[in-house]
């Protein structure tokens, strides 16, 4: 990884996998799915064939039917359809993963107000 050997993140990766408990895991994956079902909603009502995948706090939409299992599906996605949603989120000022082969990584700094919010945007940027 880009910080493996790294003292200083070792230690804070350390420190911070001791402050985990089983709520911290449940409220990322209450996170993840409230957003996993709103961008799944916002694009079957933008009518864009699309697949969002989930797993906990990682949270992905590719423009293609799915499931997407694999590198040669996912490469088949519809390149453009991820451009201008990561273009009109942006635009929205929410920063999504630049690339169709990324998934958003979801904190805990997050609330569900948050979520709404990205919800909405992704609304906009899937009508426009």
């Amino acid at each position: 990884g880009t910080l493996s050997g790294n003292p200083a993140a070792v230690a804070a990766g350390r420190a911070t996998l001791k402050l985990l408990d089983d709520a911290v895991y449940e409220r990322l994956e209450h996170l993840g799915a409230r957003l996993a079902k709103g961008l799944d909603e916002a694009a079957t009502k933008a009518g864009l064939p699309h697949c969002v995948q989930q797993v906990g706090s990682m949270v992905t939409l590719f423009f293609s039917e799915g499931p997407i299992t694999d590198f040669a599906s996912s490469a088949a996605t519809n390149t453009e359809h991820f451009n201008k949603f990561h273009r009109g989120l942006l635009e929205r000022g929410f920063y999504w993963p630049p690339s169709k082969f990324e998934a958003a990584f979801l904190s805990t700094a997050l609330t569900d107000d948050d979520i709404d919010a990205t919800v909405k945007a992704a609304e906009e940027a899937l009508a426009s």
